[in-house]
């Protein structure tokens, strides 16, 4: 492991090196392909850099972490080719490593972590939870999620009360709250575990069910007030309500500044005006948590909008209208009108655009009070990072279910009269896999205990952007492995790989968080 840490470092300064690029420009925005390939391969260093200790834990790991690397200064080396001086890097920057690169990237030794995922190396009490939610999604959800996909149908109820009797949406909130993390310090490490393995057994009514909750706790818990806290907490944490997320807007996606839906002042409330789209799980939701301009001067941007927790009632199926009687503080009623979005993939919570007209919300409702306006961007940000990091567990689950799917089909499988397995291309293909979902993994669980310190924020936007890339190329691969029975609906490959589409898209499309988050933080901490 020592010359896996020694190329590192020589990626580590190349990288700090590029950087300068970016920090000497006045117009980020004329170097996007700069900025966004530097991004990546600085999130595939960084996760290699999470896999030196695990590496140090037996041959096995070591073999895990070192081809992981190897292809980290590998991308490196590609996203920087005939750009040198560009990136103001010398022409080989990376010679010194490349002994190691060509060692670990040979088809020969890639080939022998075909049947080599790694241990996980958890604690006991996160392999207890990884044990429940891995029974759980064995028993209740992989029966299931075929069928939903199939008939884009509603996530079962048995399975959000069977996650709610396990304390699943209360993972993350704390104790004192009713939930069950420690009140001395936010402990997401079993959010994470428990995500990847209900997403392993499906990514539309598993993993995703506990996402939607989570953030709106951490807004909440950001700038709540007391009494909004002990009011909501303890619904969410119970399952009691679920939650949905009404913050992008059909012309303002990534762009979140820029937002139009309006709230004004009526009475002890607000009345709440606009359209919102991909609000997933809109129907079945009983609250939203909406983020609206509250200052009607567009030019204050995230400065004027406000977050606010609007409660409905229950609905089912792809389309819903709700009304809401005139009353004194809203004299001509309110209407809520959505439709879902059909998907190629991620059914069963389904997205809608809802359209909302003179709705009536209580004073009571806008987080953090009068004390919250002008912050709801901020609020919900703080969510929002704990989303990447969860979205990141989500594509950890898909790959490992996709990985194992195409494992057992390469052992059973014979073509030319021998077990697809025995073929080195097809070893190469799982070893690879392999070695990118154990170092997504491990990448994870060290975001998580950095957020337990409240840090992390950069490293979970990485995590988010490397891993959900990741998941396109391991589910891909795992549909090519099964030829062309991966293109039939009736095995559940041909499903990973429509659902790992959307990673990169949602929690922050993977261009914005590359350009707008990834990068602007690599200058940042340059310059502190």
């Amino acid at each position: 492991m020592q010359r896996a840490a020694a190329a590192l470092e020589i990626g580590k300064v190349a990288i700090e090196t590029a950087i300068t690029t970016l920090k000497s420009a006045d117009d980020l925005d004329h170097l996007q392909v700069v900025a966004y390939d530097l991004a990546h391969a600085a999130s595939g260093i960084e996760a290699g850099r999470s896999l030196l200790d695990y590496g140090a834990k037996g041959s096995d790991e070591a073999a895990i972490a070192c081809a992981f690397i190897a292809d980290a200064l590998y991308d490196l080396q590609v996203r920087t080719l005939s750009r040198e001086s560009l990136f103001d890097l010398t022409p080989g920057f990376l010679t010194a490593a490349d002994s190691f690169i060509r060692e670990f990237r040979d088809p020969a030794f890639v080939a022998t972590l075909a049947r080599t995922p790694g241990n996980r190396h958890l604690d006991p009490e996160f392999e207890m939870v990884q044990d429940a939610f891995r029974r759980f999604a064995n028993e209740k959800i992989r029966p299931t999620a075929e069928a939903v996909h199939r008939l884009n149908s509603d996530v079962p109820e048995e399975i959000i009360s069977g996650l709610a009797e396990m304390g699943a949406f209360g993972l993350s909130i704390p104790e004192s709250y009713g939930g069950f993390a420690s009140d001395e310090g936010k402990d997401y490490t079993a959010m994470v575990v428990a995500t990847e393995e209900l997403s392993r057994g499906s990514l539309g009514i598993g993993g995703s069910l506990i996402t939607r909750p989570e953030i709106l706790a951490r807004a909440l818990l950001r700038g709540g007030t007391e009494d909004q806290k002990n009011r909501w907490l303890p619904k969410l944490a119970s399952g009691e309500a679920m939650n949905a997320v009404a913050v992008t807007e059909p012309d303002f996606g990534s762009d979140v500044a820029g937002i139009t839906t309006s709230a004004a002042r009526s009475g002890a409330g607000w009345i709440l005006n606009g359209v919102k789209t991909w609000c997933t799980f809109a129907a079945r939701a009983d609250v939203l948590m909406l983020l609206a301009r509250t200052d009607p001067d567009r030019s204050k941007t995230h400065r004027g909008l406000s977050l606010f927790v609007v409660e409905k009632e229950r609905r089912s199926g792809h389309s819903f209208v709700l009304e809401q009687p005139p009353s004194a503080e809203n004299t001509n009623g309110g209407k809520i009108e959505a439709r879902a979005i059909d998907t190629i993939g991620y059914r069963g919570m389904h997205s809608y655009e809802v359209s909302i007209e003179s709705w009536w919300v209580p004073q009571e409702n806008l987080i953090g009070g009068e004390q919250g306006l002008g912050k709801g961007f901020y609020f919900q940000m703080e969510g929002f990072e704990n989303g990447r990091i969860q979205t990141a567990a989500r594509a950890i689950g898909l790959m490992q279910a996709a990985y194992e799917a195409a494992l057992a089909y390469a052992e059973g499988r014979n073509v030319f009269n021998n077990p697809i397995i025995d073929y080195q291309l097809t070893q190469v293909k799982l070893g690879r896999m392999a070695a990118v979902i154990q170092a997504s993994r491990q990448f994870s669980y060290h975001v998580a205990n950095l957020m337990a310190k409240g840090q992390g924020s950069m490293e979970a936007s990485m995590a988010k952007a490397y891993v959900c890339r990741a998941a396109e190329w391991v589910t891909r691969e795992a549909m090519q492995i099964h030829g062309g029975m991966g293109y039939a609906e009736e095995f559940p490959v041909s499903r990973y790989f429509v659902d790992a589409r959307v990673l990169s898209i949602f929690e922050g499309a993977d261009e914005t968080l590359a350009l707008k988050v990834i990068a602007r933080k690599l200058i940042d901490s340059q310059r502190s």
